[in-house]
């Protein structure tokens, strides 16, 4: 137009121009609105006012719902809309959108002079002490949005007005509000969650009946990227950061896979967010000028007080302008910071978002941006580090889990579900705990539960929580509490056969979908678990292949022989339905002479370890070796765990008393058998030791 080419030929912004008349228009309606309606401008957060003056973030997607709302809002009667949906799928964020919309005249020429508010209900309740006093406050407030058909007012946590205000022979807010909401007078925006809409406003009939519900389902992970994609702007002026694209998505996917008791978008958009203030952080440092000033600062008023009290005002004038020169100095030094903060943004980039994610689930990090593929191809190696032998459980194991990760089953079960079955020590516990560090970094991701503790029906609801009405029903479960805590973890139920039979009923649902209810009624996924149980069922006929012994040719008829006895076992022992629902049963081998030698070594490594503070090593000869097997693995029924025992022993404890005795110097030490006794001397000499007795 002419107007807008003689703006621009004097140098004018037509962006600018507009904003300034808009603003000058809000500032006159501000004054208007708050004579109009004092109450609600004291108790109310408008927000139309922001929408305005750009202070809500964008509205993405949302179209049904919104339209959804419309509809509701047109309505005659009982034109009020309530949004359902779990925490952080963004409720807030369309009534946000809806007053946008109003602001930019956006909507339907019915809907266009609308205002919308948020009203505060904690605090209109807040300093309401006398009886009356709660009343009075509310229907003075209904009574200016009766006289204002323009206001829709939101009410977010809709639930909180049922027993707000509430006193002995007094009505709450939700009592209050019904004849309004009922005849149309008041239009209304509510927005709860599904557990507390059925706990609080499902029971009151005559409350729900005057909502109409609109569901809110969490985005998809397209949706949620769309969303951070147009909302990220207003992060990087914040933090003064510029978000990678890898970023974003790293951000959605990292969010969906790790953080799973929360919400797509909100979890995304906290990820981000706290990526961004990690990254304006690394970037701001440590200044040790900015350090100084601050402690200069400190002296100085310390030193003006002490002048002061002991009334020497010339020299706590001295140390007033010291104190005034130090701030000046301050705050040059933050406006050189701001000056080169505001210069190049820093990158945030998928690493920053994996370091988040580590700190929130305590996942490590190298198992959130480490190749998996390459990781996942090298993981028998890695595990037989701390399992001798056992190469075909190993092997087993590992095909399973590969299986799984590489999504061949359904992402709706536990990552995997496995029965070790062996005689006791021959390394399935311990084959276990290298499972959960070499999944998930730690043998703390490990969660262990012996069955022997779950023999009685009663015990069984120990794991999920008693139901309500019993006495520790608002404790949760064992097992649904550590999960909770720990999603990334190996459950480990250590001799499952000694666990009452109704245990295996419950472990069906976690096997089939991939989650528990607890006692509390909160649903716990495993879906991020590997469930392993251990049993010593068929031990018997593994120890009688291993006494006989076989030749080589024969032995792998002899150990499908043996495995086929064993799992028929089982199967008489568990129902159908639960074996089927396993994903692997690993029968594990006998220790042989050769396995029990490497486990000694391997034993003997863990005590080097524990002597590197001493500078001290120790070392077995070949013939120790065989003669502590010997003494002590005898009866082959007991595996391995006689060895440790025998180190601690025939080693440890006589080492522990030549050490306090000051016999033992810095070096390594050859422990050998000198005529049936062991006896330890210098590495490398000949000469004749000292007895360890």
């Amino acid at each position: 137009s002419v107007a807008s080419t003689i703006l621009s030929e004097k140098g004018m912004r037509l962006n600018a121009v507009r904003e300034d008349i808009v603003q000058l228009l809000n500032e006159k309606t501000t004054v208007t609105r708050v004579k109009e309606t004092p109450l609600l401008a004291e108790f109310s957060r408008d927000l139309s006012d922001a929408a305005m003056k750009n202070r809500l973030d964008p509205l993405v997607g949302r179209a049904v719902e919104l339209e959804r709302v419309q509809q509701v809002l047109c309505r005659r009667t009982k034109n009020n809309a309530v949004l359902i949906g779990e925490p952080g799928v963004g409720k807030t964020a369309i009534v946000e959108g809806l007053a946008q919309r109003i602001a930019f005249g956006d909507v339907p020429h019915f809907l266009a002079d609308k205002r919308l508010l948020a009203l505060d209900i904690p605090l209109i309740v807040a300093g309401t002490k006398y009886r009356g006093q709660f009343e009075e406050r509310l229907k003075a407030i209904m009574k200016e949005l009766t006289e204002n058909p323009n206001i829709i007012v939101f009410i977010d946590e809709l639930h909180t007005l049922v027993g707000a205000g509430s006193a002995e022979g007094s009505l709450d807010a939700a009592n209050i509000l019904k004849p309004a909401l009922s005849r149309g007078e008041i239009r209304c925006i509510g927005a709860t969650t599904p557990a507390e809409y059925r706990k609080y406003i499902e029971k009151d009939r005559s409350l729900e009946r005057r909502f109409q519900a609109v569901k809110v389902e969490p985005p998809t992970e397209t949706e949620a990227l769309e969303i951070l994609n147009r909302i990220k702007d207003r992060y990087e002026r914040y933090h003064r950061v510029a978000y990678s694209q890898e970023a974003m998505e790293a951000a959605v996917y990292q969010s969906n896979r790790y953080i799973t008791d929360r919400f797509l978008p909100d979890k995304a958009i906290d990820l981000v967010d706290e990526a961004g203030a990690r990254a304006k952080l690394r970037a701001a440092g440590f200044s040790e000028e900015f350090s100084e000033l601050n402690k200069n600062i400190r002296v100085a008023v310390e030193q003006m007080e002490s002048a002061t009290a002991q009334k020497d005002y010339e020299r706590a004038q001295f140390f007033r302008e010291q104190e005034v020169l130090a701030r000046e100095n301050l705050q040059v030094v933050r406006d050189k910071f701001d000056v080169e903060a505001g210069g190049q943004p820093v990158e945030v980039g998928p690493d920053d978002i994996d370091d988040v994610v580590s700190k929130w689930t305590g996942v490590p990090l190298t198992t959130i941006n480490q190749d998996e593929s390459a990781k996942l191809l090298r993981m028998e190696d890695e595990l037989h580090r701390r399992v001798i032998s056992q190469e075909r459980a190993i092997s087993a194991l590992a095909r399973a889990i590969r299986r799984s990760r590489a999504g061949l089953k359904s992402p709706h079960r536990p990552v995997g579900s496995f029965v070790f079955l062996g005689p006791t020590g021959v390394g399935k516990t311990e084959l276990a705990r290298a499972l959960a560090s070499f999944l998930f970094g730690s043998d703390t991701a490990l969660v262990r539960f012996d069955m022997s503790e779950y023999m009685e029906k009663h015990s069984v609801s120990k794991l999920i929580g008693s139901p309500p009405g019993y006495v520790g029903h608002d404790e949760g479960g064992q097992l649904t509490e550590k999960v909770k805590r720990h999603p990334y973890s190996v459950v480990l139920l250590d001799e499952i056969e000694k666990a009452h039979p109704d245990l295996f009923n419950i472990l069906l649902q976690v096997f089939e979908d991939g989650h528990l209810t607890d006692g509390l009624g909160n649903r716990v996924d495993f879906k991020n678990t590997i469930v392993i149980m251990t049993s010593n069922i068929g031990a018997r006929h593994i120890q009688k292949k291993a006494a006989v012994g076989f030749q080589s040719s024969s032995a792998q008829e002899v150990q499908r022989s043996v495995t086929d006895l064993v799992l028929g076992e089982v199967k008489r022992t568990f129902n159908p339905e639960f074996v089927n629902r396993v994903d692997e049963i690993i029968v594990f081998e006998a220790l042989t002479d050769d396995d029990l030698r490497e486990i000694l070594r391997m034993l003997v490594g863990q005590l080097n370890e524990n002597l590197a503070g001493r500078d001290l090593r120790i070392t077995l000869t070949p013939d120790v070796i065989d003669w502590i097997i010997d003494l002590t693995c005898k009866d082959r029924s007991y595996g391995a765990r006689p060895l440790r025992r025998a180190i601690q022993r025939h080693v440890e404890d006589p080492l522990s008393e030549e050490l306090i005795r000051g016999r033992l110097e810095s070096g390594e030490i050859e422990v050998y058998l000198d005529a049936g006794v062991l006896a330890y001397r210098a590495a490398g000499e000949e000469v004749e030791g000292r007895c360890l007795v």
